[in-house]
């Protein structure tokens, strides 16, 4: 049986908690990946299976480095770690605390195993965020050059950080285009999702990036779940029936790269315009269509990377699209 390591992830330091028994802090940093080798060393542990909570950037560098090492590493939804504190009604709020509570989930729930991204997708992913904060801080320059500001001074600064960050833009795009270009496993997926009607290419690098290496999903419905697409119904007894929404407990980012394309689709895309017309005739609101479309088309994104093939509306059953 494999020792568990739990690990609760800050910038600076990690604290680790061994069989919830053994706790050890260390840098975040390669020095303390080092002292983790040394200190399973010293306690005649070959392998772990160590847990963390996917917290950005800032547990990469342990997981990949204990991925290296053989160990088992597993990389779980913080969600999911905060509603098995609370079934278990714990009280206790610190880092020790967090890294036994990780360490025990690890033990009784046995999460999937996690892989490292390979170094393309690392570089992809890096790019496809760069541009999105570039974006974002752009259509922020321009709402304040909208705002009314009366200052000139203030207006031509605006104005030359606006023109500069459509230069950077245009240099990431351009930098993200010919990497996947030069690229041919990159190229032939990017291909495969384009040929969804109502995606197009950058949409087609973003998913990519996001979703990573479809291998590590089983079927649509887990890839639904990670962008948070699942749907989470609450009902109880015969009184309660509430609104059934989406979990939201997951990528808001990849939400985000479909709320445009899935609109598209509704008019382009011949499965998404016949999803959307039945439900349009029970009467959902529109909203609700739109967050249904995305997941839809989400679902077709897996099919075509799962099967290597093409979007074909006619065999969209024969190749299980949209399971």
């Amino acid at each position: 049986m494999d020792h568990v390591l739990g690990i609760d992830v800050s910038k600076d330091t990690l604290d680790l908690v061994l069989d919830q028994r053994f706790h050890r802090k260390v840098l975040n940093d390669m020095g303390g990946f080092q002292q983790i080798h040394q200190w399973l060393d010293s306690q005649n542990v070959d392998r772990v299976h160590a847990c963390l909570e996917a917290t950005g950037q800032y547990g990469d560098g342990v997981a990949e480095y204990l991925y290296e090492q053989k160990h088992l590493v597993s990389v779980v939804n913080p969600a999911r770690i905060k509603r098995y504190g609370e079934s278990k009604l714990h009280r206790n709020k610190n880092d020790k605390a967090d890294a036994a509570l990780i360490a025990e989930f690890c033990m009784k729930e046995k999460p999937a195993c996690w892989k490292p991204l390979s170094n393309n997708m690392k570089h992809l992913r890096a790019l496809v965020r760069r541009l999105s904060d570039l974006q974002t801080s752009r259509q922020q320059e321009r709402n304040r050059f909208g705002s009314g500001e009366k200052d000139e001074w203030v207006l031509s600064d605006l104005q030359s950080h606006i023109h500069y960050l459509d230069d950077c833009i245009h240099n990431t795009t351009k930098a993200i285009h010919q990497f996947i270009d030069q690229n041919t496993s990159l190229k032939s997926q990017c291909d495969l999702l384009i040929s969804i009607p109502g995606i197009g290419k950058l949409t087609a690098v973003r998913l990519l990036a996001e979703i990573g290496d479809i291998s590590s999903f089983e079927n649509a419905p887990q890839l639904a779940a990670f962008a948070g697409l699942n749907p989470r119904g609450f009902s109880s007894g015969s009184s309660v029936h509430k609104k059934t929404k989406i979990s939201k407990q997951g990528r808001a980012f990849l939400r985000c790269i479909l709320f445009m394309p899935a609109i598209v689709a509704q008019k382009h895309n011949p499965v998404i315009r016949q999803f959307c017309n039945r439900l349009a005739d029970r009467n959902l609101p529109k909203m609700a269509i739109v967050v249904a479309s995305m997941r839809k088309l989400l679902h077709l994104c897996f099919g075509v990377l799962k099967n290597q093939v093409p979007f074909d509306p006619n065999y969209g059953d024969q190749f299980n699209f949209a399971t």
